[in-house]
């Protein structure tokens, strides 16, 4: 096949998944969980049923394929934020600070049925040990540098940071950013 063929067919396959997720997304935010069909799906994004089934075997395809998405952009999102020049303590602050917006967000968007259905799949297992990786390096690194306690091994304050944090969900946007100045003051981090 030419280049441009397949090019061409590549972002078409892309765009047609992408407007079901699209879809998805909308329905569910729209009609909840239980009532989304590949009717409603196809019909919302705009494309044939048929079509659909090409790209998706069922609503929960689509729906986990849509989560997929969902969690590589927030990993991006807190990669991100991230200033590579900045001290170990201020990329730390910045990532909390994203995951807690997310977690804000992703609350107050997405509900608790969702949530709950989805973080139970597989796929999240890997994107989980991304995210505790990562900060897991910030704060050991932060420690290093002495701006925070040194006494509790890095993973222990990582599973602290990030499990104090998925309470972002429950309190209001004025209340995100103080719930990360608590959480950080509570692995010894000075305000700044």
């Amino acid at each position: 096949m030419p280049k441009l063929w397949t090019e061409t067919i590549d972002a078409h396959r892309a765009a047609v998944r992408d407007a079901a997720m699209d879809a998805m997304a909308a329905l569910v935010t729209k009609h909840g969980l239980v009532a989304v069909t590949m009717s409603q799906i196809a019909q919302q994004a705009g494309i044939g049923r048929a079509t659909l089934y090409k790209y998706f075997p069922d609503a929960q395809a689509v729906l986990t394929a849509w989560h997929e998405r969902q969690i590589a952009t927030h990993l991006g999102q807190l990669t991100d934020a991230v200033d590579p020049a900045a001290p170990a303590i201020a990329r730390l602050e910045a990532v909390l600070n994203t995951y807690a917006q997310l977690q804000h967000h992703s609350a107050h968007h997405h509900g608790g049925e969702l949530a709950a259905l989805l973080h139970r799949s597989g796929h999240v297992n890997h994107a989980e040990q991304q995210l505790r990786s990562f900060v897991q390096d910030l704060i050991a690194e932060a420690a290093r540098d002495g701006d925070l306690r040194d006494d509790v091994a890095t993973d222990e304050l990582t599973k602290y940071c990030l499990h104090a944090l998925t309470a972002a969900g429950a309190v209001s946007q004025d209340a995100v950013q103080r719930l990360v100045t608590v959480t950080l003051a509570g692995m010894g981090a000075r305000p700044r």
